[in-house]
């Protein structure tokens, strides 16, 4: 069994991939000064370019692991995960109210994806 890690540090890897799955660590926004709007598409911009270089894309996203600071974001986050999320292609996914690393982060996300063979 290969476990490939990408981008490793100490205390994390940005990607692991095993046996044909791709984890992403958590992702957040490019720009925490922004509203949840595009804190949101920010870090799904991440996490587009994070499956690319991991040989998947959205289309083959496994599981989604969403973390928002205040559910009084939940509709407006919603809003731009529903666009960005290719139809027929919805992951299972979780979303839950947390705290977060830094007070202005607004959203986080966790995603599982299939490697394109």
């Amino acid at each position: 069994m290969t476990i490939t890690r990408l981008e490793t540090k100490q205390r994390m890897s940005r990607i692991v991939k095993h046996n044909g799955t791709i984890y992403l660590c958590g992702q957040v926004c490019a720009d925490a000064t922004k509203d949840i709007t595009e804190q949101t598409q920010t870090m799904l911009d991440k996490v587009d370019e994070l499956l690319i270089s991991a040989g998947s894309s959205r289309e083959h996203m496994l599981s989604a692991t969403i973390y928002v600071k205040d559910m009084s974001y939940f509709a407006d986050m919603n809003a731009v995960w529903d666009a960005w999320v290719p139809e027929g292609h919805a992951p299972a996914r979780a979303c839950v109210a947390a705290k977060m690393a830094r007070e202005a982060l607004l959203v986080e996300i966790s995603v599982v994806a299939a490697e394109i063979r």
